[in-house]
């Protein structure tokens, strides 16, 4: 690779888009290269940056929720694939969801437009290190990558399989059956809701659990816990899928005005709102059993799909073992890895692992001592816990409340707060209280690195 370029990012999803606008901002001149379209993943549809395939939702706004204080982290920080986000999002009650085209073109455009970045399209399967490189090819890294990253990292490569849910036109909803509503209300109307009474449910749960299903070739892989396949949900016990993608609660049908024995929500995909994803429907089905399953759905009985659910593998390494929690790898000079290959698990936290690998590799470049993110932040918990989880039971991860440190004692007055609130003003509380102290610290943790300017 030309010495022209100060440094490399490979892969141009959520991750490496985001860093390498990060590091082109910062004036240093990048190289993208994206396999796309020259060889296709079996999940992505376009050579589009940034292509969100299971779903189009970076999850909740709610500002005392893991995900929200992620966000506010990287509103602080600049982030480009937020600022993508937020220019196209489409209606999802109290989260923020995007029209994945525009979303994707609006990234796209951004960084072509970057005088600062060079695209290369093609395939990169042994990279030179010479210059600070950074891995962000995501859960379906090539092989030949793949296989040079398993040896260069001591031959720790890990995999489980994900799975997309389904896409259906809207004008083929039936709306005398389903309604719009969020749950309570929250967000206003912005979901359509299909409800089953107990006879539907019931229907409905036989036909999905003797549905025929697609194989799985690797048969000891575990899937991701966050993002199951209905029907595997569905094998845990009849009743599992009514308290999870199919709960009913604070969703009244205007036609009873009661809850109805369970929901399916479907959200917008598209700015148009022409097409709609089944939420939490992931699935490994046929397609045509998801044809005939998914049509006993009251209000889905005459959908036409746009697009099936599928399965995949996706690729990530062993964190605790190859990564530092800036994200370097331990034993390698140079080299970087980020988004889902590094064990992060979500689209939101794919990106801001982009923007913490651009940062540490610019304090590479300039010959500085790395700086982890405090841990009080949602960023650095989320990074901490890669590079320190246990090395037996690691698995990936989504940012979570329960990775930060425990509030200092007597912050919160537990009894007054539940009196107040109950548990849910309570957990409102605490949620509130780690976002300040989150903020706070990545403040403090910026003003320091300016010191050192």
């Amino acid at each position: 690779m030309s010495p022209a370029f100060q440094v490399h990012i490979i892969g141009a999803g959520l991750a490496g888009s985001e860093a390498a606008w990060q590091l082109a901002e910062a004036g240093y001149r990048v190289r993208l290269s994206e396999m796309r379209p020259e060889r296709m993943t079996p999940a992505h549809q376009t050579a589009h940056a940034a292509e969100m395939v299971c779903s189009n939702s970076f999850k909740s706004d709610d500002p005392s929720s893991a995900t929200g204080i992620l966000k506010a982290e990287l509103r602080r920080l600049d982030s480009l694939i937020l600022e993508c986000a937020e220019a196209t999002r489409v209606p999802a009650g109290n989260s923020l969801a995007v029209d994945r085209e525009a979303f994707a073109e609006r990234v796209t455009s951004k960084l072509k437009r970057n005088p600062n970045i060079t695209w290369h399209e093609g395939e990169e399967r042994a990279p030179d290190l010479a210059v600070p490189t950074l891995i962000a090819t995501g859960p379906l890294t090539a092989e030949p990558l793949a296989d040079w990253l398993s040896a260069i990292c001591g031959g720790d490569r890990l995999f489980f399989y994900d799975a997309i849910a389904p896409i259906v036109e809207r004008d083929s909803i039936d709306m005398d059956i389903a309604f719009r509503a969020s749950r309570y209300d929250k967000g206003g109307a912005d979901f359509i809701n299909c409800p089953l009474t107990v006879e539907d449910y019931e229907r409905f749960m036989d036909a999905l659990l003797t549905a025929e299903r697609a194989d799985l070739h690797d048969f000891d892989t575990p899937y991701f816990e966050a993002c199951l396949p209905i029907e595997v949900m569905a094998d845990r016990g009849r009743e599992t899928l009514r308290h999870g993608p199919m709960k009913p609660v604070g969703l009244d049908d205007p036609r009873t005005g009661r809850w109805p024995q369970a929901v399916v929500q479907l959200r917008q995909d598209t700015l148009a709102g022409d097409h709609y994803n089944l939420v939490g429907f992931q699935t490994r089905l046929k397609w045509g059993a998801q044809k005939e399953v998914f049509r006993l759905i009251p209000g889905l009985q005459n959908a036409e799909f746009v697009r099936f659910g599928s399965i995949h593998r996706n690729t990530y390494v062993h964190a605790p073992k190859v990564l530092d929690a800036t994200l370097a790898v331990k034993s390698v000079p140079n080299l970087w890895i980020a988004g889902q290959l590094s064990g992060v698990e979500g689209y939101l936290e794919s990106a801001a692992g982009g923007l913490a690998a651009a940062t540490s590799i610019q304090r590479a470049l300039l010959g500085r001592a790395p700086a982890p993110l405090p841990r009080e932040s949602m960023l650095g918990a989320l990074l901490h816990y890669l590079a320190n989880a246990s090395v037996k039971d690691f698995g990936p991860t989504n940012a979570m409340l329960g990775l930060l440190p425990e509030l200092p004692e007597g912050l919160l007055d537990h009894r007054a707060l539940k009196r107040a609130g109950g548990a849910r003003g309570l957990k409102q509380a605490k949620g509130l209280a780690y976002r300040e102290r989150a903020l706070a610290a990545l403040e403090a943790h910026l003003s320091n690195l300016g010191v050192e300017a």
